[in-house]
């Protein structure tokens, strides 16, 4: 499914569930509709700003995905102004890896698949740990310095690199 692009939905046209994330929705969005309870995942962590779930295909045996409640799309997308994001998502995951007794931050990986190796392009910051009992497979598809993945240091460097609009 890499490379799927999801249609923006009228913002307005979410059925009065008072979901989260109302504005910004995306009906076609697998990620939308977990954030808005319309598909059954359990979310370890939800505010106004960010919700935290499983993923279904694990790569390590704690992987996490955290994503903005607010529809935005891939990495790829961002701007200079979304690092603030960035840096948000990935301290939402370290609370869901220290709830879950994860301490040693030197085995943790945080990063984003850079499209078009994307199968969901709603924005999800990937948290995998222990990385040393990743398998082989996973350890291709989270590759450091490849040309699908990047961590969550490397975009926000990348981000704060470009101009005031993308």
């Amino acid at each position: 499914m890499a490379g799927v692009e999801a249609t923006q939905a009228p913002n307005n046209d979410i059925s009065g569930t008072g979901s989260v994330a109302a504005v910004g929705y995306n009906r076609k969005c697998t990620f939308c509709k977990v954030v808005n309870h319309e598909i059954e995942t359990e979310l370890l962590h939800c505010d106004e700003e960010m919700s935290c779930f499983r993923d279904i295909r694990p790569g390590a045996p704690h992987h996490y995905l955290v994503v903005p409640n607010k529809h935005v799309g891939n990495c790829k997308s961002l701007s200079k102004e979304h690092v603030p994001l960035v840096k948000r998502m990935v301290e939402t995951g370290k609370v869901i890896l220290q709830k879950n007794d994860i301490t040693d931050l030197s085995d943790v990986r945080f990063g984003f698949h850079w499209p078009p190796f994307c199968s969901v392009t709603h924005l999800h910051l990937h948290v995998l740990a222990p990385v040393s009992q990743m398998g082989f497979i996973s350890r291709f598809f989270y590759r450091l310095n490849s040309y699908w993945f990047i961590t969550a240091d490397q975009l926000i460097e990348h981000l704060s690199s470009k101009g005031e609009t993308s």
